[in-house]
């Protein structure tokens, strides 16, 4: 019983969404194949898989539908947190009544094999040259679905002790030897360590945050840094 995680899966299969992933690059040639071939060598039903968002290109439920009844398909428990692109994403309660094997989490801690996996999707952070008065809003309404996440692990923690692992969509800083309230609220819960996708291609991989920061170990976990093959994470 293993956990294990992946993000970015960017999938398109739906007649009705045409996006080929390996317009981005050969490390996205044949992406779901390879993914789908990794996961069923990995992965068994009895562990658990984290997918910090971006999930499918769908902008509707009706259109990223055939990319989750995928996801189902394949070995394991999945659990999604929303990424910049899940636009489908509406009604946590009804999502979460329609697979047996995925749970989508927000606002809320998952819990899986003595670790609380506490989340959100971020958004750029004000160390950004590029961050705006509009952008204001929706990082300090992520800083608090963060913080009731990390909450609600608190709360449960009264009755099932365990540790929480942060998990994120975008990466908690732009900068790498920036701070951001994302990385602050980690601190003050005492997270040790953090996945995030989101970033892609060699120079990003290159100038994310990769490491241990300020007391946590930062993990970038998209698909394609991954070569489309999930990560061991516990």
């Amino acid at each position: 019983m293993s956990l294990y995680a992946i993000g970015d899966l960017h999938l398109s299969l739906s007649e009705d969404v045409d996006k080929p992933m390996d317009a981005f690059g050969p490390l996205w040639d044949n992406h779901i194949a390879r993914l789908e071939a990794n996961w069923r060598e990995m992965i068994t039903d009895e562990d658990t898989v984290i997918i910090p968002g971006d999930i499918s290109w769908g902008l509707k439920f009706s259109e990223a539908e055939p990319d989750l009844q995928w996801i189902d398909s394949l070995p394991g428990k999945k659990v999604i947190f929303k990424g910049n692109h899940d636009l489908w994403w509406a009604g946590i309660n009804r999502l979460n009544t329609l697979y047996d094997s995925i749970t989508f989490v927000q606002n809320k801690a998952y819990y899986a094999e003595g670790v609380y996996f506490c989340g959100t999707r971020g958004w750029t952070t004000p160390d950004s040259d590029e961050f705006k008065e509009e952008d204001e809003k929706i990082y300090k309404r992520e800083l608090l679905r963060l913080q009731a996440s990390l909450d609600d692990a608190v709360a449960q923690m009264e009755e099932r002790p365990g540790k929480i692992m942060g998990v994120l969509h975008f990466p908690p800083v732009v900068k790498v030897l920036s701070f951001s309230g994302f990385q602050q609220l980690f601190a003050d819960y005492g997270v040790e360590e953090v996945i995030y996708g989101h970033v892609h291609g060699e120079d990003g991989f290159r100038n994310t945050i990769k490491g241990n920061y300020h007391g946590v170990n930062y993990s970038l976990v998209s698909c394609d840094y991954l070569r489309c093959r999930p990560i061991q994470i516990g």
